[in-house]
């Protein structure tokens, strides 16, 4: 059977309801990108605010799909620290929006990341917070989980304590970066919400005739805790990564390794080196003879493979601590 009427797509929700460990509407869908701006589109109205970090996904990322698919929602970056949003000034931006006058947007939902983009993760704690002060001013709140299973993993806690009952109503679940081929979801924990996502997806071109094929890969990826395997596997690795990128000579952790993704700052002679040498990855601008460079371990990263990219850029601190 076609549009998610098929068994895999059936036993697909059935899985994430025991995983989650409550009654909950899921939408799979093919992309992160579609997955965020559904879910946006579920909470916000057409003339309301969306408070994200200006490096998430969600604002800088996206070319505006969240912006689309709402009917034109704004959407209002708030910084912070390591990749998570400050309290205090989503607070005041909060306020000030509340008090304009009427023709202005009005405030709607908060997108938080979890693992956000600066590889960190939002604590217990943190997570309270943000929601207690949310709630005060009745807004719903969205996670960009991408990397949902990294987090889990790194809390040491039940997927329903990361998610709804940390205060979340809808859940962008990512399994792609986590050993999937393409497949995502949205999970809308409050089910009284979730009946117009059912027409958005259709109207925005997300409900796949062949559902089964997303529905296979995330039915494969909740059983037998293979999606919690896999990123314990990514962390470790990037744990490892960590420790012997902060005994290095010349480096230098530019935020918490909480999680599958590190950002280091390393002499460009260093960086040379290790593209010379045939590693890949993303750097940033030259800043005084200094590049910060993006790493990020995944499923089936080898750990003789971050030993060999720690011995390659080991090597080329050395010879450029002894040239200097």
């Amino acid at each position: 059977m076609p549009y998610g009427e098929d068994m895999w797509t059936k036993r697909a929700e059935a899985l994430f309801r025991e995983v989650f460990e409550c009654d909950l509407e899921v939408f799979p869908v093919a992309t992160g990108t579609a997955a965020n701006a559904l879910a946006l589109s579920q909470l916000t109205p057409p003339h309301g605010i969306i408070y994200a970090h200006p490096n998430s996904h969600v604002y800088s990322e996206e070319c505006g799909a969240s912006e689309f698919y709402t009917g034109g929602a704004k959407l209002m970056p708030v910084a912070g620290v390591d990749g998570k949003l400050n309290l205090n000034d989503l607070q005041a931006a909060i306020v000030a929006d509340k008090t304009r006058e009427k023709p202005h947007p009005h405030p709607a939902a908060v997108s938080i990341t979890q693992v956000s983009e600066a590889g960190t993760i939002y604590s217990f704690a943190e997570l309270e917070a943000l929601t207690e002060l949310i709630r005060g001013h009745g807004l719903s709140l969205h996670m960009d989980g991408a990397r949902f299973a990294n987090a889990v993993v790194a809390l040491g806690c039940t997927p329903a304590e990361a998610s709804w009952k940390a205060g979340v109503d809808v859940l962008s679940f990512g399994a792609t970066k986590n050993g999937a081929l393409a497949a995502e979801a949205v999970l809308v924990f409050n089910t009284s919400r979730a009946r117009d996502l059912t027409f958005r997806r259709k109207r925005g071109g997300h409900l796949i005739s062949k559902m089964r094929l997303l529905s296979a890969q995330l039915a494969t990826y909740l059983s037998d805790d293979l999606w919690l395997r896999l990123a314990h596997h990514a962390n470790a690795q990037a744990m490892r990564l960590a420790a012997g990128l902060e005994d290095m000579p010349g480096a230098r952790l530019v935020h918490p390794a909480d999680a599958n993704l590190i950002f280091v700052e390393l002499p460009k002679a260093v960086v040379d080196g290790l593209e010379a040498d045939g590693f890949r990855f993303y750097r940033g601008p030259d800043d005084g003879g200094r590049l910060t460079l993006r790493l990020v371990t995944a499923f089936n990263t080898e750990p003789k493979d971050v030993d060999a990219f720690l011995a390659s850029a080991r090597r080329h601190a050395e010879g450029h601590t002894g040239h200097n």
